[in-house]
């Protein structure tokens, strides 16, 4: 898992992430400098750091397909595929699972919104990313080979919450995220990566460039 990363997974900060390969991934872009045309772009809901149009405008092309919920949507313009929790599509070969993604004992990220977090299957490997979410029951039926997790507690999971959650997903590797900008410190996902130290792996991506 740790070459796919280093050849095709790239961390562009707080929850954004770069899939490249035979195709190219966006997933929640955020005050990126640009990059390659985006072949998909993935939205998790439509606060104004998961669904930017400014972000987008630098990686959109004729031909990029934008998938999230309706709501994050709205707010942008092109080739739009809407999805809610269970929904499964498939683009430019991407297998795209839409999973539950909401808080418990807190109103940022209600249930009732059905936002999203995804499972796409890119290049052989199955990557979570889990939107902006605390530990919720849904996590049980997740399988991935890689899962991307925040962990600076406020608005979506702690550190030692996003422990737990890691445990019971069991992936090959955990991935923080949703640090480092907006909340969170690289703190977090030190104290995410010792709390999982020799039960899963854990990769701590430092910032791509572009």
């Amino acid at each position: 898992m740790k070459t796919f990363i280093e050849r095709h997974l790239a961390w562009l900060g707080h929850d954004s992430f770069r899939l490249s390969g035979t195709r190219t991934v966006y997933l929640d872009p955020f005050q990126i400098r640009g990059g390659p045309v985006a072949d998909l772009i993935c939205f998790t809901h439509e606060h104004f750091d998961h669904c930017s149009p400014e972000d987008v405008a630098k990686i959109q092309g004729p031909h990029t397909v934008l998938v999230g919920p309706p709501d994050a949507l709205a707010k942008l313009q092109g080739d739009k595929r809407p999805v809610q929790p269970g929904d499964r599509l498939t683009v430019a070969g991407i297998a795209i699972e839409a999973v539950p993604a909401y808080n418990i004992g807190k109103t940022f990220h209600p249930q009732g919104n059905r936002w999203v977090g995804y499972l796409l299957t890119f290049e052989g490997t199955r990557i979570y990313h889990a939107g902006d979410t605390d530990h919720i029951p849904e996590m049980k039926h997740i399988k991935a080979d890689i899962a991307l997790l925040p962990v600076s507690g406020t608005y979506v999971m702690t550190a030692t919450e996003a422990v737990a959650a890691a445990l019971e997903i069991r992936p090959a590797v955990a991935i923080p995220m949703h640090y480092g900008s907006i909340v969170g410190e690289k703190s977090d996902a030190d104290r995410f990566r010792e709390g999982l130290a020799g039960k899963v792996d854990v990769v701590v991506l430092s910032p791509a460039k572009g």
